[in-house]
């Protein structure tokens, strides 16, 4: 069926596999950043991609939404995300491990 464009420059194909823009790739590392020490894991892109996707499902972000790694708000909603995937997943996202 193609690519589902979940946010702006966040693609996601029916195999699951992502495609990212060259732009919201910095943006995904700097929110990465912003998130490790409030966190307290060692947060990288895919965990802020995993936390992002799980937003969206639960209607906490919406497609048009445009993200800025300087924005507390979205902080605020990614970081139990983030918990969740190091919580309940040891940190591990997608099928490598």
């Amino acid at each position: 069926m193609g690519d589902n464009e979940i946010l702006p420059g966040i693609c996601i194909n029916s195999t699951g596999e992502a495609t990212i823009s060259k732009e919201m790739g910095d943006v995904l590392f700097e929110l990465a950043l912003e998130l490790e020490e409030p966190a307290r894991f060692p947060v990288d892109v895919e965990h802020v991609l995993a936390a992002l996707v799980l937003a969206v499902r639960c209607g906490e972000l919406n497609r048009e939404q445009s993200l800025n790694a300087a924005d507390p708000e979205l902080l605020m909603k990614l970081l139990p995300h983030v918990k969740t995937i190091f919580r309940d997943f040891g940190g591990v996202v997608g099928e490598d491990g």
